[in-house]
């Protein structure tokens, strides 16, 4: 009777891990659609059958739940410090008075010009550069959609390349799945044993 036990439970342990493993590889494959002549029929794999509609909801996503244009741009911004850019400015405009305007205007005229502009960036500057920062995250985030670019990215990947990358990244989950098929399909095994046992 134990002897009968063990070999149903072995036998829906098998069953249980061949069944997810199944399962797991069915989301890739077959790459492309197969036609079953018998009963007229199309079998894909999941992902390749449905891969424009995966795309574009990973890319709305994104966009709308993760990571925004605005926020891009944001942390851009923030990565470049608005004294360093007004230091940048007046370091270019003093190199463009003196160098390019050198043989034209005395040189008192040039500290004064110099001065006068120095004294506008430090007062003008920042609202300058606030006001800029605006402009181009309002122009950004009308032209530039990161949702259809994550889209078109992944449908510009091949489905073997989309296949290698998510069996990469959930590889030990995906191992996990077929032990657990098996566990199950032991356990399920059992009590099949016990109940045909018992009739």
């Amino acid at each position: 009777m134990a002897l009968k036990l063990l070999i149903l439970a072995t036998l829906g342990g098998i069953i249980g891990w061949i069944t997810n493993r199944l399962a797991i590889k069915m989301l890739f494959r077959p790459f492309q659609p197969v036609n079953i002549p018998l009963i007229n029929f199309k079998i894909q794999g999941l992902i390749p059958k449905r891969k424009a509609e995966i795309a574009k909801s990973i890319g709305e996503t994104v966009e709308t739940e993760l990571l925004s244009m605005e926020e891009i741009i944001m942390e851009l911004i923030k990565g470049n410090n608005k004294d360093e850019i007004l230091v940048i400015l007046k370091n270019k405009i003093a190199e463009i008075i003196t160098d390019n305007q050198s043989s034209l205007i005395p040189s008192v005229f040039k500290k004064m010009i110099l001065k006068y502009i120095n004294g506008m960036i430090d007062e003008e500057g920042d609202r300058i550069i606030t006001e800029f920062i605006e402009d181009t995250v309002i122009k950004a985030t009308a032209n530039i959609r990161l949702s259809k670019m994550i889209e078109d990215r992944i449908n510009k990947f091949e489905i073997e390349e989309l296949e290698r990358i998510a069996i990469k990244v959930v590889k030990a989950e995906l191992r996990h799945i077929e032990i657990l098929g098996g566990i199950l399909g032991f356990i399920i095994g059992i009590f099949q044993g016990i109940f045909i046992l018992l009739l």
